[in-house]
C-alpha cells in the first residue's frame, strides 16, 4: 500500500529519487477530475499524484517566465501583470490567453462600513 505523503514509484524515476509530501491536496485534485465530465466515474489512486506533479511543474514554469518579466522591469515583486505578460509571450500558455486577456479589467473590492458586507465591482 502506498504511504500517504510520498510520491508514487511511477514518478520517482523522473524525479531522481525525490520523496516527500505532496504540495497540492490530492482530494481536491480528484474532485476537480471528477467534475471534468459525466464520463469520469473512477479514478485510480495514482492519477491524482501524477496531476499533482504536473500542476507543480506548470506553476514553476509559469512563475519562472513571469519572474523574468519582473526582473526586466527592474522590480522585485511579481505582479499579476507579469503573469499575464508571460502567458501572452509564451505559445505554450496560449490556452490561458482568454483568462488573462481580461487582466486589463480591474477588479476592486470595497468594504461598506455600515453593513460590513464586501462588494466586488468590475470597472
Amino acid at each position: 500500500m502506498r504511504q500517504p505523503g510520498t510520491y508514487s514509484g511511477i514518478l520517482t524515476a523522473n524525479m531522481a529519487g525525490r520523496m516527500g509530501p505532496h504540495s497540492l491536496p490530492l482530494a481536491r485534485i480528484k474532485k476537480i477530475m471528477k467534475k471534468s465530465g459525466d464520463d469520469v466515474k473512477m479514478i485510480s489512486g495514482e492519477a491524482p499524484i501524477v496531476f499533482s506533479k504536473a500542476c507543480e511543474l506548470f506553476i514553476e514554469e509559469l512563475t519562472r517566465r513571469s519572474w523574468m518579466i519582473t526582473m526586466q522591469g527592474k522590480r522585485r515583486t511579481l505582479h499579476k501583470d507579469d503573469v499575464a505578460s508571460a502567458v501572452v509571450a509564451t505559445d505554450l500558455f496560449d490556452f490561458l490567453v482568454n483568462l488573462v486577456d481580461g487582466s486589463t479589467t480591474t477588479t476592486t473590492t470595497t468594504r461598506s462600513t455600515t453593513t460590513n458586507e464586501t462588494e466586488i465591482t468590475e470597472k
